[in-house]
């Protein structure tokens, strides 16, 4: 059975060392900074995650672009010239148009290499939730599934995928365009923190309200109890946006009350971070199925 590599982008938020664990590579999308084009690296190399939201905090935007087409030409090339297949799980579709360019590099390079096969898989999901979806890819394939079997898998586990996202500013998400909502939900309320989903379709969508930061945590560890599934069997994946503290006690809160097997924690990233700004947090795990859509 030919090799299976497992490739997610800098949207995946996924630190070096659970790259590592399970040969996970990236793509890398593009942040614009004064000007200036660099890849979204998960490893931080230009900036530490703390300068990155500084520069937030002092009222700059970072942009943000998809990745390249020949970052794909790259990376698949590569792995169908040493005789490998590709399976890439790729940000939301309506936050991202990186799957389809990489579907249009598919298309052109296997009629040169007719026994490959490479699968470009919308994960409807960003962040750690994409993350924890290209990790699962990843466990599959380490226990010697076929190429078919991951990526039936994947797509079906995709919409399975629960979100539950706070956010430190509403500005960002204001200004970012990133998400669904009416005037009338966010509001100019002093302390308002919006929940937010990403639906089946990937879309992100506030649900519900808090006020405060610390309700609006306690809300995130609520939620996770009543739609988790099978929570003993899991790790949870938390990601936050500058606020270690908040990570540690939803950490703590969701071993304590939801039951999970453990957490990983990571930083979110210089992409999914640009749009939603310092101070977010969001927990993700697979749950009840998603059927949202908006």
């Amino acid at each position: 059975m030919r090799e299976i590599v497992i490739l997610t982008d800098s949207c995946s938020d996924l630190g070096a060392d659970i790259r590592a664990e399970y040969h996970i590579d990236y793509a890398k999308m593009r942040t614009v900074k004064d000007g200036v084009e660099t890849p979204a690296d998960l490893n931080f190399p230009t900036y530490t995650p703390k300068e990155l939201y500084d520069i937030m905090r002092g009222g700059k935007r970072i942009l943000t672009a998809q990745v390249p087409q020949s970052e794909f030409e790259e990376a698949f090339g590569a792995a169908l010239e040493a005789g490998k297949d590709v399976i890439y799980i790729g940000c939301a579709l309506p936050l991202s148009s990186s799957v389809n360019t990489a579907g249009v590099v598919a298309r052109n390079l296997l009629p040169k290499y007719p026994e490959a096969k490479i699968a470009c898989i919308d994960a409807t999901n960003s962040c750690l939730g994409e993350g924890l979806l290209t990790v699962f890819a990843a466990k599959l394939r380490n226990e010697g599934k076929s190429f078919e079997e991951i990526v039936a898998a994947v797509e079906e586990k995709k919409h399975f995928v629960n979100q539950f996202v706070t956010v430190g500013s509403l500005d960002m998400l204001k200004k970012s365009g990133r998400v669904k909502g009416s005037a009338a939900f966010f509001g100019n309320l002093l302390g308002v923190k919006p929940v937010i989903i990403s639906d089946k379709n990937g879309q992100n969508v506030p649900i519900c309200k808090f006020k405060g930061r610390r309700a609006s945590l306690d809300g995130l560890v609520k939620l996770a109890t009543e739609n988790v599934v099978d929570a003993k069997e899991q790790t949870v994946f938390i990601a936050h946006a500058d606020c270690i503290e908040d990570a540690e006690y939803l950490k703590a809160q969701l071993l304590e009350k939801a039951g999970f097997k453990d957490a990983y924690v990571n930083f979110i990233g210089p992409i999914i971070g640009s749009c939603i700004g310092p101070g977010a947090i969001g927990i993700f795990f697979f749950g009840k199925e998603i059927t949202t859509a908006i």
